[in-house]
């Protein structure tokens, strides 16, 4: 393979990109909220799943449920019913705690915020951590309409402060926080709140304020510019106020959250805009389908996840009537796309002695006989095809037989829709922390990879004669 050169100002503007927009989603609804914007700039048309949709060659689309589930396609100009769709799929969730629905806690003088520890994520990472919160909050308004409104306070708020070395001497070496006591964030004390308070804490309290603390409530009002009593509910998720950033002394990595797996939503929703930027879309037999899920970390089954039955509705709906979708899926590919793991030179031993993958070495191909990834031989040559193509390298990877084997949305997928499938992701470090690592190569090779499988698959799967 020749690569192609890439300076190393093309290498910081991709990830200066990615920066931008994983600071600026601290949840799946702001993953999805930022994508829609990405997409409607690209010239995509928004859907509803309640509506009629007439759907047609060379038209771009996308469609959400929850707000924190969103697919997109682009329809090839040489598509009719029965051809197949390019996919990508990611996930738009990370590790996380999430605000309980009644939160409400006091303890010893302090106001705390009860969580629950969503996925999972290396909890011990989130303490001593300057935290803030994100998500989604529904209002009812006077006429009695819920809207959905994001929300994300850009300031310190919360913290899982460590308990000190000298009243735990085992700090270093039994350190296992208790989920349910120790992993409870500080609000503020109950001393200057009393000293503070200009919100009433009384008889005439909200809803909202019965489960939770008037001030967290009155924060998110304030950012929102609402009442207590409009507030009929919300999911949200604490989030590191420390923004990512690029780092390392030669400006080589990228330090930040949630980049597992907000690299694979971002760089998915580059490739599929830019490959309908240069007359490849006219000529493209295909539909070019992006698919990012939400709860993949915690396993997917829900209405919004990889396990429901909504990417079989929407190609069947997309396909038309008939055995068009019967006829697609033979013909369709599904790169699953979620991180991999770099090898880490203080645990050399945990890697598998011969896939011991590099950070900048490009992005790795999967396997697992168990099926934990739904890679194959068959499917691995096509995507080797798509990075010859693409001027980007690949990597393998397999875990060692005495070590588990994570998994992700590609054999959920692949199993109910018996669809081809490659399990594929960018290395990376730390994952599932609250403060991950990876390089700034690896932003620029996905996009060009994930472009390149769009523009050139259905060329390149007439190549391969295996049914």
């Amino acid at each position: 393979m020749t690569l192609n050169y890439v300076s190393k100002n093309e290498l910081l503007a991709a990830a200066g990109k990615f920066l931008e927009f994983v600071n600026s989603a601290p949840s799946p609804y702001h993953v999805v909220g930022q994508c829609r914007k990405m997409l409607v700039a690209g010239g995509f048309t928004e859907l509803k799943e309640r509506d009629a949709w007439d759907i047609q060659p060379m038209q771009k689309y996308f469609v959400t449920r929850n707000q924190s589930t969103i697919v997109a396609f682009a329809v090839g100009g040489a598509y009719v019913p029965g051809n197949g769709f390019s996919i990508i799929g990611a996930h738009t969730d990370s590790p996380c705690l999430k605000v309980k629905p009644i939160s409400k806690k006091t303890k010893c003088g302090y106001l705390q915020v009860g969580v629950e520890c969503y996925g999972g994520g290396i909890w011990h990472t989130w303490f001593d951590r300057d935290l803030t919160i994100g998500g989604r909050v529904l209002l009812r308004d006077d006429e009695g309409q819920v809207t959905h409104h994001l929300v994300h306070i850009k300031k310190p708020i919360l913290r899982v402060p460590n308990i000190a070395i000298h009243l735990f001497r085992d700090h270093n070496t039994k350190f296992a926080p208790n989920k349910e006591t120790e992993i409870v964030p500080i609000l503020a004390t109950t001393i200057e709140e009393e000293l503070q308070r200009t919100y009433d804490t009384g008889e005439n309290l909200s809803g909202a304020e019965t489960k939770h603390h008037p001030l967290f409530v009155k924060l998110l009002c304030d950012e929102l510019k609402c009442q207590p009593a409009q507030i009929m509910d919300f999911d949200l998720c604490l989030a590191d106020h420390q923004p990512g950033t690029i780092g390392g002394a030669l400006d080589e990595f990228i330090f930040s959250p949630r980049i597992d797996n907000q690299v694979n939503c971002f760089c998915s929703v580059e490739g599929l805009i830019k490959s309908c930027e240069d007359g490849f879309l006219e000529s493209d037999p295909n539909i070019r389908m992006m698919t990012l899920f939400d709860n993949e970390e915690v396993g997917s089954q829900s209405a919004q996840g990889a396990g429901s039955s909504l990417t079989e509705w929407l190609m069947r709906r997309i396909s038309g009537p008939g055995t068009g979708l019967e006829q697609a899926i033979p013909k369709s590919f599904l790169i699953s796309a979620d991180q991999a793991h770099a090898v880490h030179p203080n645990y050399i031993d945990k890697h598998e002695e011969h896939h011991k993958v590099a950070l900048h070495g490009g992005p790795v191909l999967k396997f697992n006989c168990n099926q934990r990834y739904a890679t194959t031989a068959v499917t691995a040559s096509l995507m080797r095809i798509v990075a010859e193509r693409a001027c980007v390298p690949l990597q393998d990877i397999v875990v060692r037989n005495d070590s588990p084997c994570g998994s992700t949305i590609g054999p959920i997928l692949s199993a109910k829709l018996g669809l081809r499938t490659v399990d594929l992701g960018s290395p990376q470090l730390s994952m599932h922390s609250i403060r991950e690592q990876c390089c700034v190569t690896g932003i620029h090779q996905l996009i060009q990879l994930y472009r390149t499988f769009y523009e050139r698959f259905a060329g390149i799967d007439s190549t391969v004669k295996i049914d």
